[in-house]
């Protein structure tokens, strides 16, 4: 099964710094130093989520943890049964972008070691011609940054809890006649992680999001397949963010976000291909309930990616992502290690 749950590859800042802030948020931080293929039946993902701090030039409110780049090959192949994953993630930025997609000034890093836990079922009860499925997630991460805009700060810790209560999973349909398979789910994230207001970096995103996404695989021949899975995303308001730019209210704004992938098999074992993700933010953020024009979010992702798939209900995924076409965000490289086991 290769039902790999809602990532969370990217973000857990709660706050976006903006070159005029700087100042005041130095003093701030200086302060507070002191084959079956079948699914199996569902699926348990330790998924990486990568967080990265973005940077808009007119808010302090950045999106919370996506899948950018965590699912890949043969997406929506999956059947009854229980998936195990863990997913190590790496990722490093050595720019960040403002709204136009030029670089902010200054030395400015970021490092990011993360990993997300997923389970997920797929039972063998038919709703509307699929298979009904349901799923869970946590994820945990460790952060360090090296900006030019306030002193070093990082954080580590369990994020919040995604789960699914209802997806369905299509293994029988068609396009042109060629195999088909066809996966929606209904992810809810829940604010269970850690998450201080004290803190301009979190784990936590202090948000309920609404995550759903629709993922196919086209079996275009013996040996070439194309997988893409598509989401939106809806978040909730945070009554509580970072005390240190004295507001009531932030909102991250509506997203849309892919992961899109083709690959080829060159064995009966080894598979290679490209894999990308973008991201758009369709709608500003919000402070105080008021709109943030030049707050939205963009990235694109292309690279290489291998998958492994040593036994019948084994598979190592190697996925690497160079970003481009950034706004208000880090820049940088991804590096995704997945293990996926069937029961």
């Amino acid at each position: 099964m290769r039902f790999s749950l809602r990532g969370a590859h990217h973000i857990l800042f709660q706050t976006v710094v903006t070159a005029s802030q700087a100042p005041r948020l130095a003093a701030i931080f200086k302060r507070d130093k002191t084959e079956s293929r079948a699914f199996g039946p569902v699926v348990v993902l330790l998924t990486s989520a990568v967080m990265m701090l973005s940077l808009s030039s007119a808010a302090q409110v950045s999106l919370p943890p996506v899948n950018l780049g965590l699912t890949s090959f043969e997406d929506a192949i999956a059947y009854p049964g229980w998936l195990v994953e863990e997913i190590p993630n790496y990722y490093h930025a050595t720019q960040w972008k403002d709204a136009q997609g030029n670089k902010i000034p200054g030395l400015n890093e970021l490092n990011s070691l993360s990993a997300l836990s997923h389970v997920a079922f797929i039972s063998n009860e038919h709703v509307l011609g699929g298979f009904y499925a349901v799923e869970a997630l946590v994820s945990a991460a460790n952060l360090h940054p090296d900006t030019s805009f306030g002193s070093n700060f990082g954080t580590s810790g369990i994020g919040d809890l995604i789960v699914a209560p209802l997806g369905l999973q299509w293994t029988k349909t068609k396009l042109a006649g060629a195999p088909f398979f066809q996966r929606v789910m209904f992810d809810v994230v829940v604010p269970t992680g850690k998450y201080s207001s004290m803190r301009p970096v979190n784990v936590g995103s202090n948000v309920v999001s609404f995550n759903p996404y629709y993922a196919f695989t086209f079996v275009a021949s013996d040996k070439l397949e194309i997988s893409a899975r598509l989401h939106y995303l809806l978040n909730s308001k945070n009554d509580e963010p970072f005390v240190g730019f004295g507001l009531n209210s932030v909102q991250p704004g509506e997203a849309l976000h892919q992961n899109f992938a083709a690959s080829y098999e060159v064995s009966k074992v080894v598979r290679v291909g490209m894999n990308g993700y973008a991201l758009e933010q369709i709608t500003d953020n919000k402070i105080n309930g008021v709109s943030q024009p030049g707050s939205r979010e963009r990235v694109i992702a292309l690279g290489p990616g291998t998958e492994l798939h040593p036994t019948k209900s084994f598979w190592i995924y190697l996925n690497s992502y160079f970003e481009t076409a950034v706004r208000n965000r880090p820049q940088g490289v991804l590096y995704v290690f997945r293990l996926s086991k069937t029961f």
